[in-house]
């Protein structure tokens, strides 16, 4: 047998000489296979040895594979892997190559709250000044308004190390009500940034509070990279914190994070990314009325961006408003910026109506789209109607429910529910409107 194989790796060293003497750029195994067979000859100890020569036999025997019939020359090992390669993808029937498309909203199934038909609160900074400290804010520490690269409008820089930053206003607040904002975490976000919601001690006052735990009782939310933390707490000694805790769909780092936080009564419901990734029904103490807002950072070098901070009442009563009172205004069907597009949180309010459609078959409704006074009128009544022919077609294509049972039409800025003179005003204005016919 050890003969056969020195015979074998001679005609190998003869085969190579022959091949690769014209070419001087391509090594010449030679002297390597013979000192290789020498070394096998006179030491079968060393088995170490024998087993890396038997790859180097292996590697070089794979440039002996035949010729394909009608082939003119031998291919390389890259070109027949690359031929199978096409050849399996040939094979494969069109049904298992193709990606199926899924509707766009189906992404947010999870998506279970409806916001209100009242705006309590809008900022999007958009009557600051760039590189100016938002008007209605206050801070310990430092910030300004900025525009980036990866978002429209204007953000406000939290960038100040171990600090807080307060709405500077008193808010009556319900007990059920939806906060939404957006947030642009940067590469340096660990310890991340913490909302509070906080009854203020009327007994001490203060549009600047930076104490650990504001006010006299509170719900603080830490958006961290690893995921959510939630503390209900109550500044006495003999009270427990109500803690909670969430893994899943943590935000993303230099992206924009569109974050929806419900607040009902005693429960506390968080929704990113298209899923719920918190829900806690006893997170905060019994008879706790929010005042109060902020943003803080102790004790962490992140400095994120945040946008569009909405407060909305809770969900109304889609059934009544539409069946009954003949109309429905909505402001949770939301598009992006001067475009038709419907963003993937609206599909819990699209539902909602879908139901109501669809459990009376008969009923016919005109969709309404409104625009603030922003921009051309003439764009914006087109974007209007735009928009409200985006919404019909949800409505019948992810939904189920009947086109012919819907019509739509464009308003624009023309019909306007409060002057266009705040941030807050003009959210009011972007809407869309479910009329019974």
């Amino acid at each position: 047998m050890e003969t056969t194989r020195k015979v074998i790796m001679v005609l190998m060293s003869c085969f190579f000489l022959c091949c690769l003497t014209g070419n001087a750029q391509i090594l010449d195994p030679k002297e390597t296979a013979k000192g290789k067979a020498t070394d096998r000859t006179n030491s079968r100890i060393d088995q170490g040895i024998d087993a890396g020569f038997d790859k180097i036999e292996e590697g070089i025997g794979s440039l002996f594979k035949k010729k394909k019939k009608g082939d003119g020359k031998e291919k390389a090992p890259r070109e027949e892997e690359d031929e199978e390669a096409a050849e399996e993808q040939r094979e494969k029937s069109p049904e298992v190559a193709a990606v199926p498309q899924k509707p766009r909203l189906e992404s947010v199934t999870q998506y279970d709250f409806v916001p209100g038909d009242q705006i309590l609160y809008f900022d999007d900074f958009s009557q600051d000044a760039i590189g100016d400290f938002p008007a209605l804010w206050t801070t310990n520490g430092s910030g300004e308004v900025k525009t980036v690269n990866l978002a429209e409008g204007h953000w406000f820089h939290m960038n100040g190390t171990d600090a807080a930053y307060s709405y500077a206003k008193m808010l009556a607040l319900p007990g059920n009500f939806i906060f939404e904002f957006d947030i642009i975490p940067d590469a340096g976000y660990e310890d991340g940034q913490t909302l509070t919601f906080y009854e203020e001690d009327p007994e001490h006052p203060e549009e600047m509070n930076t104490d650990l735990y504001p006010g006299i009782k509170g719900l603080h939310i830490a958006i961290r990279k690893e995921g959510w933390e939630t503390k209900g707490y109550w500044n006495d000694p003999d009270k427990d914190w109500l803690t909670g805790q969430g893994k899943k769909n943590p935000v993303s780092l230099e992206q924009v994070n569109h974050v929806i936080i419900w607040i009902q009564k005693r429960r506390v419901r968080i929704y990113h990314q298209g899923a719920k990734v918190l829900d806690m029904p006893t997170n905060i103490h019994e008879g706790t009325v929010f005042n109060r807002f902020r943003f803080s950072g102790w004790d962490s070098e992140s400095f994120p961006m945040v946008s569009n901070l909405k407060i909305t009442t809770a969900a109304p009563d889609t059934r009544s408003k539409l069946i009954t009172e003949g109309k429905l205004v909505t402001y949770g069907i939301t598009f992006d910026v001067n475009k038709a597009d419907i963003k993937p949180e609206s599909y819990g309010t699209l539902k909602s109506i879908a139901d109501v459609l669809k459990e009376n078959a008969g009923v016919k409704v005109k969709i309404v789209g409104h625009t603030d006074s922003d921009g051309d009128d003439a764009l914006n009544l087109d974007l209007s109607r735009r928009r409200a022919e985006s919404v019909r077609k949800e409505l019948s294509t992810t939904f189920g429910v009947d086109a012919s049972c819907m019509q739509t039409e464009g308003a624009g800025e023309s019909q306007p529910v409060a002057p266009n003179d705040t941030p807050e005003n003009k959210s009011r204005n972007r809407r869309v409107e479910f009329i019974k016919l």
